[in-house]
């Protein structure tokens, strides 16, 4: 299976702009509402027409914007999972699957439409209609129905927005079992990082309608490579940062020099480390050990977040403690260890 997209469109506000491969597996699509996400989804799916670029799957050419070739949606074989299940409020179940069936006989499309209402936990519920549906039971519905054409790739638009949170837990690992067995790409837009750290191998983070690199999830996480990628993955602890020699950096919204495992290059703009990978110690023989303040504690349901103030400099650290014999008060003094194996920077 292959997935080539670069494409252009105008959407007035932005400029959606994308360009990657994708050869195999799961691919998230990460950013902030509003960021070209789905529009992006929708143009890949026929729904939306790019002003110039290509779209290819499997050496198919969906869209050629200088060949002249646009194929209607359904000659795409593209799956579709929308954010609202977009189901039929006046077919049944066994109706909303059988109309995704084509050139098939009526005996074949009944007997197709059973074998995936028992394969998605739906049996008994063939003559029901929606609205009399649970919030899960519509989204295997849906689902049934983006797989039951036997697609390409399949597009999945935030599939568990409109759940709850138990429910959403349940049926993202019901999600990734029943995908197991799918051979085709998948592509997953949501703007959930954990959500998209466990069901993807592979993200995409879109900036104002610019997708950046496509990178492993672990290398994403672990060391971003711009501010945006750093944000939209959850850190909070980024400085301005300027290079004092081959392996130290002074991060200017700290106030502290920091030694780094990797040679820095010239050009650095920022420096970061997440959470829970600064320390909390005593130890002043260690490298990267600095004075901080407590400015404020934000107690959590199962952990406390605190922040954090340099006394040489305006920026903030925020770290997460165990509540566990929590001592700390506002304008606590305390030292932290930035370990040099957690410093990303870019």
């Amino acid at each position: 299976m292959s997935l080539e997209i670069n494409i252009e469109k105008d959407l007035g506000t932005f400029k959606l702009k994308t360009s990657f491969n994708n050869s195999s597996g799961s691919l998230g699509f990460l950013g902030e509402s509003g960021s070209g996400k789905s529009m992006c989804l929708k143009c890949i799916a026929g729904l939306e027409t790019p002003d110039k670029g290509k779209i290819v799957i499997n050496d198919k050419i969906l869209f050629d914007s200088e060949k002249k070739i646009n194929l209607p949606p359904q000659e795409r074989k593209i799956g579709y999972l929308f954010q609202n299940y977009a189901l039929f409020p006046n077919m049944t179940i066994e109706e909303n699957l059988s109309i995704a069936l084509k050139n098939l006989s009526k005996q074949e499309k009944k007997k197709l439409c059973n074998e995936y209402i028992e394969k998605f936990h739906l049996t008994g519920l063939n003559k029901r209609y929606p609205w009399q549906l649970s919030g899960g039971q519509q989204q295997r519905v849906a689902l049934a129905r983006a797989l039951i054409t036997s697609p390409e790739i399949l597009l999945l638009d935030e599939p568990f927005s409109a759940l709850d949170h138990h429910l959403r837990h349940n049926m993202e690992k019901e999600l990734v079992n029943t995908l197991k067995d799918f051979n085709g790409d998948i592509i997953f837009v949501t703007h959930d990082i954990e959500e998209c750290y466990r069901v993807c191998s592979n993200i995409l983070v879109f900036n104002k309608g610019i997708a950046l690199n496509k990178r492993d999830k672990n290398a994403l996480f672990n060391f971003p490579q711009s501010l945006t990628e750093a944000k939209l993955t959850g850190c909070n602890n980024i400085s301005k940062a300027k290079k004092i020699s081959d392996k130290k950096v002074y991060a200017i919204d700290w106030g502290y020099e920091l030694l780094l495992n990797d040679e820095v290059p010239e050009n650095i703009g920022y420096i970061g480390i997440r959470s829970h990978n600064i320390l909390v110690s005593e130890d002043n023989s260690s490298d990267n050990v600095f004075t901080f303040k407590v400015s404020d504690i934000l107690d959590n349901p199962f952990d406390i977040t605190v922040s954090l103030s340099s006394p040489i400099s305006t920026g903030n650290i925020n770290i997460k403690l165990k509540k566990e014999n929590f001592t700390l008060k506002i304008g606590s003094i305390i030292k932290l260890t930035f370990p040099k194996e957690h410093i990303f920077f870019f």
